[in-house]
């Protein structure tokens, strides 16, 4: 079907046309007048994402997600913030709306779950472009109660934020409290153990006490090497000149040499008197006598001296035994206290290991104790809803030009319907298209002139009308339906 074709079909069935325009038309303006006018209340909220937040200290990581104002969408679109607009508004109080519920429910379920899809269905949720803005629109007949619910969805969402958080803190803060009492045991546990052992074995201070006693083994073997170095020292004495007078000790004893120089004087006198009276006088035996008896002292002060080298030597190695003994007790206790000072290490490890983990557990019990109380979000009403002025529904002017390009649909739809349940021809193409053969010759009204020139003479063109060539004009039923 050409376009040629359809305008024939739309002038011959114009008046076909015209009703179904005019008629959807009045219809849709009646029905614009007659419906009840609804009102649109709108308030925004703002959602604040880059102030850290005041318990944490930090940013949350969440809000910076590219789906978390989706995600703010559909927790104001939920069922939840809806049931929270019902007992905010305290529509499950109202007796007219509870008999209806008990009428389709028979009583099941819940009066608030009954009531939010309702809600949910005069709601729009719409975020604003680059922006952390939400818009939330309310539509109802009353502009008051639309104002009101929209007001309530805000407050509903933002109750819901609270909730949310809170929830799952509350959740973690039981838990964190059963972990808070395991590990305080637990650092209980280890302070005691810690404690009995230094009270076992009396340390308090491991690494003074270490440093002590490593002190005093060293002393020990300080005392060792000078009492091995004082026996070698008289066994070698000992060894080189047993009994002679040729040691140093003996050679500068000043007793010894007053000695040796009155036994030397001595001597001297006794040869001169030996020279002058002769060996059997007086003077010469006494002399004799008195040297005897110093030489004899001196032998007896160079063994005295002899004698205390040996024994030098003698306690020089009792020392040694007992140093030595000393030192291995010293070492014994040297190992037992490092063993202690490394079981002390281990238990005060423990009870520092428990004591921080206390103290993280302790840490994020107070944090989550803190979240489950917090009544705050970051979720602010930036401009609430008033009673609007003016309907929003239905936009006549809207309705009517709807009304217009859907009417025209259906009036050409209507006039093309009719034309294909009886068809006429419009057209010479409508005529060769059926019989398949070319048209000569049109029949139609005769101009003005033609029929003026016949009431005057003969036509001598043939008969009144006849036309050769495409002449437009005239419909004609098909071959079959004349």
């Amino acid at each position: 079907m050409t376009l040629k074709h359809v305008l024939l079909v739309l002038w011959a069935r114009r008046w076909v046309v015209l009703s179904v325009l005019l008629a959807t038309i009045t219809t849709t303006a009646v029905v614009s007048l007659l419906i009840p006018k609804e009102y649109t209340a709108s308030t925004t909220v703002v959602l604040d994402v880059q102030t850290p937040d005041r318990i944490v200290g930090m940013v949350l990581p969440g809000m910076m997600s590219p789906g978390y104002m989706a995600t703010q969408m559909d927790i104001i679109t939920s069922d939840r913030v809806a049931q929270g607009v019902v007992r905010l508004l305290k529509l499950d109080e109202n007796p007219e709306t509870r008999e209806k519920w008990l009428e389709e429910t028979g009583g099941q379920g819940s009066l608030a779950v009954w009531l939010a899809p309702g809600l949910k269905k005069n709601l729009e949720v719409s975020p604003a472009r680059e922006s952390n803005v939400i818009s939330v629109e309310f539509s109802a007949t009353d502009p008051r109660f639309a104002a009101t619910a929209a007001n309530a969805f805000a407050q509903a969402y933002i109750d819901t934020t609270i909730d949310l958080r809170a929830e799952p803190a509350r959740k973690y803060a039981a838990w964190f409290e059963q972990q808070y009492e395991t590990q305080r045991e637990r650092l209980q546990r280890a302070q005691k153990a810690l404690s009995d052992f230094q009270q076992q074995t009396g340390i308090v201070v491991t690494n003074d006490r270490l440093d002590f006693e490593n002190q005093k083994l060293g002393e020990l073997t300080a005392q060792l090497s000078l009492a091995l170095a004082e026996g070698t020292d008289s066994s070698s004495k000992q060894g080189f000149h047993q009994g002679g007078d040729t040691l140093p000790e003996i050679m500068r004893n000043p007793l010894i040499i007053q000695l040796k120089t009155d036994i030397a004087r001595l001597e001297s006198r006794l040869q001169e008197l030996s020279e002058d009276y002769g060996v059997n006088h007086p003077q010469y035996k006494s002399a004799a006598s008195e040297l005897a008896s110093m030489k004899s002292r001196l032998r007896m002060e160079t063994a005295k001296i002899a004698e205390s080298i040996s024994t030098v030597g003698r306690v020089s190695k009792a020392k040694q035994a007992e140093l030595k003994e000393a030192i291995e007790e010293q070492k014994k206790k040297m190992l037992e206290l490092k063993s202690q000072h490394d079981q002390i290490q281990i238990l005060s490890h423990q009870v520092e290991t428990a004591q921080r983990d206390f103290d993280a557990i302790s840490q994020r019990l107070t944090q989550s104790q803190l979240e489950a109380q917090t009544v705050q979000t970051n979720v602010s009403v930036l401009t609430p809803a008033s009673p609007p002025l003016r309907h929003s529904k239905p936009i006549l002017f809207l309705n009517l030009v709807i009304a217009v390009m859907l009417g025209g649909l259906l009036s050409v739809g209507a006039a093309l319907i009719l034309e294909l349940r009886n068809p006429v021809v419009r057209s010479i193409e409508d005529l060769q298209s059926a019989l398949g053969v070319p048209v000569l010759a049109q029949l139609g009204k005769a101009p003005v002139s033609m029929m003026k020139q016949k009431e005057g003479k003969t036509d001598t063109a043939g008969p009144s009308g006849l036309k050769t060539g495409a002449m437009a004009g005239g419909s004609y039923p098909l071959a079959g339906e004349a």
